[in-house]
């Protein structure tokens, strides 16, 4: 599979994925832990079919410590014994918000009642804010047909200022 367009070496697509980077950047300084906002990061790749996003979120996932079997496991969360109820509420919080137009209602009252059970303000809105910077990865993944299979755990870090 050969990629429509490479992002990454178009002037337009470098200064998009790096911006959208350094918005990730002040995510990942929440008290969140890495291993939660990736597996969150993974699953919402998975709704979106984004085969590079699922790469580099499964590959950062182990990187920072995540065991295979909860990377495996993360699509099938609800049938899980492995993942937390704080974890569960990221990932329903995931899930609806990646798929407000099938589940009509946006992200539904009661998970956002278990999401703030669990995460304070600073946490939920990292939280929100990683769903939305990972569905618009997505996209743009899924539109330019980006492969997975290439990414090398770290490769971001050259993004940085």
């Amino acid at each position: 599979m050969e990629p429509r367009i490479n992002l990454m070496t178009n002037s337009i697509g470098a200064k998009v994925a790096k911006r959208i980077y350094n918005v990730n950047l002040a995510i990942q300084e929440s008290s969140l832990p890495k291993t939660l906002m990736e597996l969150v990061q993974l699953r919402v790749s998975q709704i979106n079919g984004c085969g590079w996003c699922v790469d580099v979120h499964t590959k950062e996932a182990a990187a920072v410590g995540e065991t295979p079997v909860r990377i495996n496991l993360v699509a099938a969360w609800r049938e899980s014994a492995v993942f937390t109820e704080a974890e569960r509420a990221a990932l329903a919080l995931a899930e609806e918000g990646t798929r407000t137009a099938d589940a009509g209602q946006g992200v539904s009252d009661e998970t956002w009642e278990r999401l703030t059970k669990h995460y304070d303000e600073d946490g939920v809105t990292a939280l929100v804010s990683l769903v939305a910077m990972i569905n618009a990865a997505n996209r743009l993944g899924v539109i330019a047909r980006m492969p997975g299979g290439s990414y090398s755990p770290g490769a971001f870090a050259a993004m940085e200022d």
